[in-house]
């Protein structure tokens, strides 16, 4: 039997799951390697933080799409992988030999990388990600924010930073919230309208804005770029997800930044035994296919691509939507939308982010 190994357990790995009891893949052994027992969605955990989702509202459980199919579930992280023997080793020391390897992990912050560039946050930060390390230690900043007003940094001015300060200041109203965004205004991948709304919701909420590089960490205090100290009780790390360090090694083909790099059909432009998706992955090969036809289905690329491939068919590419609809949260049940140049800020786009958000959660949880 060929033996499929589904490497993590996010959004492209979470839908294949949750067809395999209905649909199995005949003759195919498959092994799921995921190290929690559910899988947080991250693009609910600012309402978390906020207070109007619970943990659970944020969750998918694995084990209830896992019934009544014959897959085989370890608990591990990836340490190593070696493609010419086809072997992924786990932290543990463990080994899993397998024929077609699926990558779908959740994004990571490099801690090592993190605590080169920013000295003491490994000791003194709170990393968002892994999102369950960062679920576990939230209540108790919430806990300590209700006995004293606390002085909070945010570091990272994208989405994940925009929208932690908005919850954090939402949840603690008595905090002293500051938002570092680096070297860049807030939201610059943002198109200027939309940076001009965070910035007016940032504003509205009496969080502080800073435009520089936060270099060192210490207990009470953020070292700056430009020399200044800034008080600060809880600083909270949201840069930008890193490539997981252990893919540095393992002879795929990367991008620049160390994430896999994949052709239209979410597989390695080096290797076609492994296909990856999501946060881990980078499409580098943007060229037509020679038919000029591509896939056109309502499930996901990745699980059409990899029952294809069991099944001994050639996978097939798809276009990915060039325009998508964009909605960040203010913290306040307010959310920013935008599709392209249009964009606008209101409670009704945070209802949409609210039925859009909880609507995935339900469709995959088989509670």
């Amino acid at each position: 039997m060929k033996h499929l190994l589904m490497l993590g357990a996010s959004h492209a790995h979470i839908h294949l799951l949750s067809t395999l009891a209905k649909a199995p893949l005949t003759g195919v052994r498959i092994t799921l390697l995921a190290p929690y027992p559910r899988q947080l969605c991250s693009g609910v955990m600012p309402s978390f933080v906020a207070g109007h989702y619970t943990l659970d509202d944020c969750a998918i459980l694995l084990e209830p799409l896992l019934q009544n199919t014959d897959i085989t579930w370890v608990h591990g992280h990836a340490a190593a992988l070696n493609v010419q023997k086809k072997i992924l080793t786990l932290e543990d020391g463990s080994t899993h030999a397998f024929d077609v390897l699926s990558i779908n992990t959740s994004p990571v912050q490099d801690r090592t990388r993190i605590e080169q560039l920013m000295p003491g946050a490994r000791e003194h930060a709170l990393f968002a990600r892994p999102l369950e390390s960062f679920a576990a230690l939230w209540p108790k900043v919430v806990e300590l924010g209700q006995k004293k007003p606390l002085r909070v940094a945010i570091i990272g001015g994208g989405a994940a930073g925009f929208e932690l300060a908005c919850a954090v200041a939402h949840r603690l109203p008595n905090a002293a919230v500051t938002l570092l965004s680096g070297n860049t205004p807030i939201g610059a991948n943002y198109p200027t309208k939309v940076q001009a709304l965070m910035t007016r919701a940032l504003r509205v909420r009496g969080i502080t804005m800073i435009q520089e590089r936060a270099v060192a960490l210490a207990a009470g205090e953020v070292a700056l770029s430009g020399g200044a100290r800034l008080a600060c009780d809880v600083p909270l790390i949201a840069v930008g997800a890193q490539a997981p360090a252990w893919l540095q090694a393992s002879g795929l083909a990367l991008d620049a930044q160390g994430f896999v790099a994949v052709d239209a059909c979410q597989r390695s432009t080096s290797h076609p035994q492994i296909f990856a998706a999501g946060d881990v992955a980078t499409r580098v090969d943007l060229s037509l296919p020679r038919s000029g036809v591509y896939a056109v289905s309502a499930e996901p690329p990745l699980a059409r691509n990899l029952r294809a491939v069991l099944a001994g068919i050639d996978p097939s590419p798809y276009l990915p939507q060039h325009t998508t609809l964009n909605l960040l949260s203010c913290g306040n049940r307010r959310a920013i939308a935008s599709w392209g140049q249009w964009s606008a800020q209101g409670l009704w786009a945070w209802w949409l982010k609210n039925w859009i958000d909880r609507s995935f959660i339900k469709k995959y949880s088989l509670r």
